[in-house]
């Protein structure tokens, strides 16, 4: 894509965001936005398609903000303390832009992803990498991202429903903690991390040297990753 169709490109997004924060996904529509853009709507047409890929569009133009926000998280020491902090900031975001949070994390029809969920879900893998590598995960990562993700989006959805006069933010915060001490453990005494806690940590390591040498086939990395996880567990 060539500069002036990424400025116009960009522009639109924008111009389309400023309608959803104000009156919400019901006045996005290629005319309403083609007109508040000041372009004709075949050049709308021509860069998304339809409201469908608009919509779309718009809602990984949100997703990039909440990453810019998600990135100014620095990593600690502690990566369970990350995690809590990593959930209030996704909660506060959806409180301060819900009608983007809304597009992020909504579906309009059942067994449809939301836009957001690939990215998001990857996004919290990274984070419990760090935790299974210190040896602070109860459960392997993949299945502690998706159960997170379910509860923050759950979470916030359920506040973004609620006058915000009326909300109560130690719903948020019990949950968080709830759900996060079941997945965790306390940090491992240095002479006996515990054998579950280990073998969550080579597994993590191991998925972190993929595609870097093993002293090992292919096959022999499977049944170890295998053995590993039977130990997890």
């Amino acid at each position: 894509m060539d500069d002036a169709k990424t400025r116009t490109r960009r522009h639109i997004l924008e111009v389309a965001a400023d309608i959803l924060e104000r009156e919400g996904a019901q006045a996005v529509s290629t005319r309403s936005v083609a007109a508040a853009a000041g372009i004709r709507a075949a050049s709308l047409y021509q860069l998304f398609g339809d409201k469908d890929g608009l919509l779309a569009a718009l809602a990984i133009h949100a997703f990039e903000l909440y990453l810019a926000e998600k990135r100014t998280l620095a990593h600690t020491d502690d990566p369970v303390d990350d995690m809590r902090r990593g959930w209030d900031i996704h909660v506060d975001f959806g409180l301060r832009h819900p009608a983007f949070y809304l597009l992020m994390y909504g579906t309009d029809r059942p067994g449809r992803r939301p836009p957001a969920a690939d990215r998001a879900h990857d996004l919290l893998l990274k984070f419990l990498d760090r935790a299974a590598t210190a040896g602070r995960l109860r459960i392997p990562p993949a299945l502690a991202a998706r159960l997170l993700l379910a509860a923050v989006t759950g979470a916030t959805l359920s506040l973004i429903c609620v006058p915000a006069e009326d909300r109560d933010p130690e719903i948020s915060t019990r949950m968080r903690d709830t759900l996060i001490d079941s997945l965790t453990t306390d940090p491992p005494p240095a002479t006996d991390p515990g054998l579950a806690s280990r073998a969550l940590a080579l597994d993590a390591a191991l998925t972190a040297a993929d595609g870097a040498p093993l002293p090992l086939r292919p096959t022999e990395t499977a049944l170890l990753r295998d053995w590993l996880h039977q130990l997890a567990h």
